[in-house]
């Protein structure tokens, strides 16, 4: 059982996640009316105040543009509320035991050191880090048949926001960091990308443990250089 503002902290951020795909479920609404029409849009381009004035300036029937209208003030709507969740979760989140410590991991700032800090709660809760691998959801799941044990795809159990939130940071970490960067190519060379993005989601979730357990804070990450402090 998480404490208090620690479960507060965690429904904030599923509160988060739930508005943001909300948002997502309303762009691709806004896309697919463009595209009837012969106007296609990069997935992204609709994250921009500009791009959404720019649909908003274009020429259509009265009711396409009523509906286009009502859905952009809807997105709107959502981004001021999101953007307000965002702030509050890492006002919070900075406050938290371990934040400093998994913001030296370049890869991991503050908005997804508080959010991984809202799922992991207390890390003394974890006997190893396997177990917090199998609380994310990043183990294989494992079937018997005929006294032979089989590896399948990972079990996707627990926090997928926690999940999501892990492998972003971890695609970012490997980009400063020779060792992780090398970790992954070798894994991607030998089982390709979708293995290997939850290869190297899996090892960082080590060191998160291993940070948090010891209380590390890194002085130079990609060099592995940790602050005389910690």
């Amino acid at each position: 059982m998480k404490e208090k503002t620690q479960a507060q902290l965690a429904s904030l951020t599923q509160t988060r996640d739930t508005l943001v795909k909300l948002r997502t479920s309303l762009k691709n609404k806004v896309n697919n009316i463009l595209s009837a029409h012969g106007i296609n849009l990069k997935k992204e381009a609709l994250s921009s105040e500009k791009k959404l004035n720019e649909v908003l300036g274009m020429k259509f029937d009265p009711m396409v543009k009523i509906e286009l209208e009502v859905i952009v003030e809807e997105i709107r709507s959502l981004n001021e509320k999101i953007a307000r969740l965002e702030k509050a979760i890492a006002a919070e989140g900075s406050k938290r035991e371990g934040h400093k410590n998994l913001t030296s991991i370049k890869g991991i700032g503050p908005w997804s050191g508080s959010i991984l800090l809202a799922v992991i709660g207390d890390i003394h809760d974890f006997q190893d880090e396997g177990k917090l691998a199998a609380y994310f959801g990043i183990v294989p799941r494992v079937s018997n048949s005929n006294e032979r044990e089989h590896s399948g795809r990972i079990t996707k159990r627990g926090s997928k926001l926690g999940r999501t939130a892990l492998v972003q940071c971890a695609l970012i970490a490997q980009r400063y960091s020779p060792y992780l960067k090398r970790y992954y190519e070798k894994i991607k060379a030998r089982r390709g990308t979708g293995k290997a993005i939850i290869a190297l989601a899996r090892k960082l979730l080590g060191i998160i443990y291993r940070t948090l357990k010891n209380k590390w804070v890194f002085e130079d990450f990609p060099n592995f250089v940790l602050a005389e402090t910690a």
